[in-house]
């Protein structure tokens, strides 16, 4: 898959977005694990960003419907939707040019994203 992504070829954030939706969500998953052990009240607001990403992550990037057309360019750009959710410091797979690049851009994406949130918000 490394030859097939990145500049020149999809886009030059790719690799590092690809390894940090895996190292987010793993993080999120050990996350709710610990979670289920020492209850919600003991994690920390690191442990809460995670959790959230976690069921963001599942439900707006893992289960995309059958009738959803998304090509890798806006899943790229709704990655970076779900990245926005934490510090830049814990965005440790993205090197700096990138979060330069792409992590303050606003995008279509990101305003529907937010205005989904704030919509099911009672």
């Amino acid at each position: 898959m490394k030859s097939a992504i990145g500049d020149g070829m999809t886009r030059d954030d790719h690799s590092a977005v690809s390894n940090q939706l895996y190292a987010s969500y793993a993080t999120g998953k050990d996350v709710q694990a610990m979670k289920a052990v020492v209850g919600e009240e003991a994690l920390s607001m690191e442990d809460h960003l995670y959790l959230k990403f976690t069921d963001k992550f599942e439900a707006k990037f893992i289960a995309q419907g059958p009738y959803q057309s998304r090509d890798i360019f806006e899943s790229l750009d709704l990655a970076w939707s779900l990245f926005r959710a934490f510090p830049k410091e814990l965005l440790k797979k993205i090197p700096k040019k990138h979060l330069d690049t792409f992590y303050a851009r606003r995008t279509q994406v990101r305003e529907d994203f937010h205005q989904e949130e704030t919509s099911s918000t009672p």
